[in-house]
């Protein structure tokens, strides 16, 4: 996945690095949202939840063009999103 760092000039919250942001998209378990409110909706924005190789969820709000990720917010996890992507994790887990 390719990103795009240049078009948006902000930059992930806090201690994170856009390698950071880069790696929770790789994560093998990640989970990626379409939101459901109309103002998201209306400017394709979308959200990923995933974490680092180190360990470090990270939430994500992007738009992607197909080719390309343009990263507008990115931070650490809060407590409600580690407990939803902890559990769509172990659903994953249990299927097999």
């Amino acid at each position: 996945m390719d990103f795009d760092w240049v078009s948006h000039q902000k930059k992930p919250e806090g201690s994170l690095s856009q390698r950071d942001v880069e790696e929770s998209f790789d994560d093998p378990f990640v989970v990626r949202l379409l939101p459901d409110a109309q103002r998201f909706a209306d400017q394709a924005r979308y959200f990923n939840l995933g974490r680092t190789a180190g360990g470090q969820g990270i939430f994500t709000v992007y738009r992607t063009n197909g080719k390309q990720v343009q990263v507008i917010f990115a931070r650490p996890f809060e407590p409600e999103e580690r407990f939803f992507y902890e559990r769509q994790q172990a659903k994953l887990l249990n299927q097999g």
